[in-house]
């Protein structure tokens, strides 16, 4: 079932074919980990993969955060195995299921149903869903995405890699800027011009967390590809946080801090809430509807933005 009070500051990717890194993810911080089925482990390698992923959901302590698996998609005959061989094995150890490329409501319907079938002949308590909008036809129906499988599903993720694919777009970085996507200023007196860049991602991110939110989802902000560039993770991890993201992906244990600390509220912003809070229960009880904080006009929509800091904070807490 879908946790309202989990965590997704921080989503670290897995490969679930690598042995060493397996070990070492329990302890890696993220507040979610992904055992990763999909695009980082090689086709002849795949049905060893899930073989390690259940000996890892089985064997390891978990207990210090969520723990997911991205199946393979839907499109292969690998699919189908994730999920019965994983579930009927332990099921009972995994928070979630991280469903890849889902370009319409029937890819989750299905994985849903066969859920369902699995935990029902297994005793297992509901098993929560995560949709991957990567591609053209997922971005082109995210909305009616998110109003199916309210029983399960979670959250969307911006996979913007696959994405990127799926649009053509000229591009072969993962998560990043690109200088081609900019724009010149008029020319100044002198002549000079000056290259101002845009986010090529905007749009796509934005359509996936007001579908989320408009659906009680969360929404998540994909992969970072340069693990090398942390000034970069950074700065597209506080956009996805602007734009209202929950978390972001971490491919390597390195962006699990930043992630985690760019998505949780900071003090004095938790403080400003509280005095948002106390400054217009006052108001309420002086029979006044706004009043003024720091110079700065606070009303009705002021209260469910500090709500909202404050929620989180005590998650966090």
């Amino acid at each position: 079932m879908p946790d309202k009070d989990r965590l997704h500051r921080s989503e670290l990717a897995v490969p679930a074919s690598n042995l060493r890194m397996l070990e070492k993810a329990p302890a890696a911080g993220a507040d979610v980990v992904f055992l990763d089925l999909e695009d980082a482990v090689a086709p002849d390698d795949k049905v060893q993969a899930r073989a390690n992923a259940i000996a890892a959901l089985a064997e390891q302590d978990w207990s210090g955060c969520a723990v997911s698996v991205r199946i393979n998609g839907l499109d292969t005959h690998w699919a189908y195995r994730d999920v019965i061989d994983i579930v009927e094995a332990v099921g009972n150890r995994l928070d979630m299921i991280l469903v890849p490329k889902v370009g319409r409501p029937a890819d989750l319907e299905f994985v849903a149903l066969l859920l369902s079938q699995i935990e029902q002949a297994h005793g297992l308590d509901p098993i929560a869903l995560t949709a991957l909008i990567e591609t053209a036809p997922g971005m082109a129906n995210v909305e009616r995405i998110a109003e199916c499988c309210p029983d399960r599903l979670e959250a969307l993720v911006f996979g913007v890699g696959d994405y990127a694919a799926s649009t053509r777009a000229r591009t072969t970085g993962i998560g990043g800027a690109n200088p081609d996507y900019a724009v010149l200023t008029d020319p100044a007196a002198d002549g000079s011009r000056e290259l101002h860049w845009g986010d090529p991602w905007h749009y796509g991110l934005a359509r996936v967390v007001v579908a989320s939110r408009a659906n009680g989802l969360r929404p998540i902000d994909g992969p970072f590809g340069d693990f090398n560039d942390p000034d970069g993770y950074r700065m597209a991890a506080r956009r996805a946080a602007a734009l209202g993201c929950e978390g972001k992906w971490a491919i390597h244990p390195t962006q699990v801090p930043i992630a985690n600390e760019v998505f949780s509220p900071p003090a004095e912003e938790i403080e400003r809430a509280r005095r948002i809070m106390e400054a217009m229960a006052e108001a309420a009880r002086e029979g006044r509807g706004a009043v003024a904080l720091d110079g700065r006009l606070i009303d009705a929509a002021s209260i469910k933005m500090a709500e909202n800091v404050l929620t989180r904070a005590e998650r966090l807490r």
